[in-house]
């Protein structure tokens, strides 16, 4: 009895110090990694050769930046802003250098960067750099690590960046926040992580309280009724465009009051990074409707191995629609039972609001001769009303079928994954308008 309680006591010695011995060793070197650079274990993701491929965030334009012996050098003005969220409604915002969200920061690892910020705004404000592990005076919170920079005052950040990931940057003031003060900060790393990405993409989630008639959001609001993708409602967000076959990064950030399960057709991807960086390989699991929380980013990589046009979108119910009744001016689409004469006025009169709205190719099929005797009529059905003139004037919107905008509303945008001839015509069409734009040829 003795020994066999002396041999499974030996035993459980040796497994017990066997399992110590890796578990030991790996702490040690975790602790090395640690206090060799910050955020050290997302070392063990996997590097591919060459730079990253730079990140293209539709309609919000790039910052340009100087040298400044090696410095890189950007200038943001925090300032009053008009926006076009949709065809016809146009918003009083605040944003920086003239657009809302701002434009979009990208940098390396590594890098050292100054960040000089003047204020036009009639009021104090700050800039936080959300996530990024800078020195305290340069974190942006008022009275703590700075004096607000008053009206007409100017403040210069500068620091280092020692991670890589999706980050983001916004004034530290609540309400200045919900009058759309955010842009997104993409910082690469050295190179290119793998799998590689060949499209990779930004966009940032807001949404505004719109009352009829007026163009400033009520950020005292708690129900939003205009929901945006980098500052566009659908069908006015200028679609996603890839070839079939590369591997696809979106990065999305959301800095507003609800939050956003985004939801992509017809594909299945993984979740590689959130607002602190990139994320272990050991936490990636498929999915296809990720959940993009106040003030988180989330990165999501896949494979376009389906060709075709594909809906990304908000998935709660009233962030797949604008308001109606603001389209409308004073007035409201009603959701009280309406005869079929009731109802095609109603329709007549959305036609006529000067909108640039027109049917949809079925129009004539969406109120049945019943209609007026079903409870709940109506409902989406006066809803589709296509804008496609309105608002494909880039070659995005290129070959995309008559109606298509009918469907699209709110926090929506495409994904368009193109065979590679239709893909290399959206290149040439892409390229024949920049030179259009920029004067080149003539």
């Amino acid at each position: 009895m003795n020994s066999r309680r002396s041999f499974l006591q030996r035993a459980l010695a040796f497994g017990a110090g066997a399992l110590s011995l890796p578990t030991l060793a790996a702490a040690e070197s975790s602790q090395a990694r640690a206090s060799s650079q910050p955020s050290a274990w997302f070392a063990a993701n996997h590097h591919a050769a060459g730079p990253p491929v730079a990140v293209v965030t539709p309609d919000i334009p790039k910052l340009p930046y100087t040298l400044d012996g090696g410095v890189k050098v950007f200038h943001l003005i925090a300032e009053p802003v008009k926006r076009e969220l949709a065809p016809g409604r146009v918003i009083d915002a605040w944003g920086y250098n003239g657009v809302c969200p701002g434009p979009t920061i990208e940098a390396n690892r590594g890098d050292r960067v100054r960040i000089v910020l003047d204020n036009h705004l009639p009021e104090p404000t700050t800039m936080h750099w959300h996530g990024l592990e800078i020195p305290i005076r340069m974190d942006g919170m008022p009275y703590i690590s700075q004096k607000p920079i008053v009206p007409g005052g100017r403040f210069v950040y500068e620091f280092t960046l020692d991670q890589d990931g999706t980050f983001f940057y916004h004034s530290h003031g609540a309400m200045q926040e919900m009058m759309g003060m955010i842009g997104m900060f993409i910082l690469h790393p050295r190179q290119a992580y793998a799998p590689r990405a060949d499209h990779d993409f930004g966009i940032v989630l807001q949404e505004w309280a719109l009352l009829p008639n007026n163009s400033i959001p009520n950020t005292a609001n708690m129900e939003f009724n205009w929901l945006t993708l980098n500052g566009k409602a659908g069908p006015a967000t200028t679609p996603l465009v890839v070839r079939q076959g590369n591997r696809v990064r979106i990065r999305m950030v959301n800095l507003g009051m609800d939050h956003h399960p985004v939801h992509l057709h017809g594909h299945t991807f993984v979740v590689t990074g959130t607002e602190a960086g990139r994320q272990p390989e050991s936490t990636w699991g498929p999915g296809n409707t990720v959940l993009v929380g106040v003030a988180q980013a989330r990165d999501i990589e896949f494979v376009a191995n389906n060709p075709g046009d594909w809906m990304v979108h908000c998935h709660l119910p009233h962030h797949m629609m604008n308001s109606m009744m603001d389209l409308l001016s004073d007035r409201a689409v009603s959701t009280s039972p309406l005869s079929q004469k009731q109802a095609g006025e109603q329709m007549e009169l959305m036609m006529a609001q000067d909108q640039p709205m027109e049917m949809a190719p079925d129009a004539a099929q969406v109120i049945a001769p019943n209609a007026s005797t079903v409870p709940g009529f109506p409902q989406d059905g006066l809803m589709e009303v296509a804008m496609d003139r309105a608002v494909d004037k880039s070659p995005e919107f290129m070959e995309l079928p008559p109606g298509w905008s009918a469907g699209m509303q709110g926090m929506m945008s495409l994904l368009r994954i193109m065979p590679p001839e239709q893909y290399d015509r959206y290149l040439a069409a892409k390229s024949a308008s920049r030179q259009h734009a920029t004067g080149e040829g003539r």
